[in-house]
């Protein structure tokens, strides 16, 4: 059993699998770092200097100033902002994939074989019109 699984780890389709994986960890943290300190910033200071990753809805009845306040003292609360910032980085990241995917697509795309218009004769084997009844080479009916 230990034999099997060495082999089963060892193809190349496990192994790439784990490369993707550690690929695509970091490249979410590249994309929240673009989400979080590039484009969320500006995007909060024409929306009024909202920083929407402190943006919450306080169910517990208290009153909190800052979402780090609410969650130090065990208040229940909606993190809406940080739901918004989620929802970007999960719109760059699938536009990222598509593009990927849509490259790899057009790669792999093989053109279509050109239609066959000729077979050839099978007494002299000189290429003739599909249609012919006749090779023009050597005079055999086909």
């Amino acid at each position: 059993m230990l034999k099997e699984f060495r082999e089963f780890a060892l193809k190349g389709n496990v192994i790439d699998l784990a490369i993707g994986i550690i690929i695509g960890s970091a490249f979410t943290k590249v994309v929240q770092s673009l989400v979080n300190d590039i484009i969320m910033p500006p995007i909060g200071l024409l929306v009024g200097k909202v920083d929407f990753s402190s943006l919450f809805w306080n169910l517990s009845g208290n009153t909190y100033q800052t979402l780090a306040e609410a969650k130090k003292a065990g208040a229940a609360t909606i993190n809406y902002g940080l739901f918004i910032n989620n929802i970007v980085d999960f719109t760059i990241m699938a536009f990222v994939v598509f593009l990927m995917v849509r490259q790899i697509n057009r790669l792999k795309r093989e053109e279509a074989p050109p239609p066959v218009t000729t077979k050839e004769c099978s007494f002299c084997l000189s290429k003739i019109p599909l249609a012919a009844t006749r090779c023009p080479q050597c005079t055999s009916t086909l």
